[in-house]
């Protein structure tokens, strides 16, 4: 069975990007699920730099203007890490005090790295129903990679033709 729909959807936050300048990643509802997974995916850094990517999630009241706050809930950062991955690695769990910004990595900017950041929807403050993951400036060598978001636990299933608008629920699909 398909699980697209019916366990949960796919969003943008950021397409295949040079981590070297920083990026605003594109905004995801919350509405409608119980959370969303972070998932960044960094290639091994290009130009022998040590830099690790700097991920930091953000709150709005709109998708588009509004209020935008910091979203200090990473806690837990899950990463498999290999100079080249090919699906034997394993998951690392990683611990830090609650931030909006991931920092509790080991330094693997040399190294091809998938990284995981679970947001539950619930953590979010009164008034803010949208969340983004935004990427520092690395300013070194050349080092890319993209980020999507998993929404899971969705409230409301659907087979994929017929899901939802991921920015503006209720809205019909672009």
């Amino acid at each position: 069975m398909l699980r697209l729909g019916k366990d949960y959807d796919i969003g943008t936050a950021v397409q295949y990007s040079d981590f070297t300048t920083a990026w605003v990643g594109k905004r995801i509802s919350m509405h409608d699920c119980e959370g969303i997974d972070v998932v960044l995916i960094a290639g091994a850094d290009g130009g022998g730099g040590t830099a690790d990517p700097v991920p930091s999630l953000q709150q709005h009241t709109a998708y588009t203007g509004g209020t935008t706050a910091d979203l200090a809930t990473i806690d837990t950062i899950y990463r498999k890490s290999e100079t080249l991955l090919d699906n034997d690695e394993s998951w690392t769990e990683t611990t830090q005090t609650a931030a909006a910004i991931m920092t509790a990595v080991a330094a693997e900017a040399e190294k091809q790295n998938i990284y995981v950041i679970h947001v539950e929807a619930t953590s979010l403050d009164d008034g803010y129903s949208w969340i983004s993951v935004n990427m520092a400036d690395l300013a070194e060598a050349a080092k890319f990679g993209c980020a999507i978001y998993l929404k899971t636990g969705l409230k409301v299933q659907r087979t994929p033709a017929n899901l939802g608008n991921l920015l503006r629920p209720g809205a019909a699909n672009a």
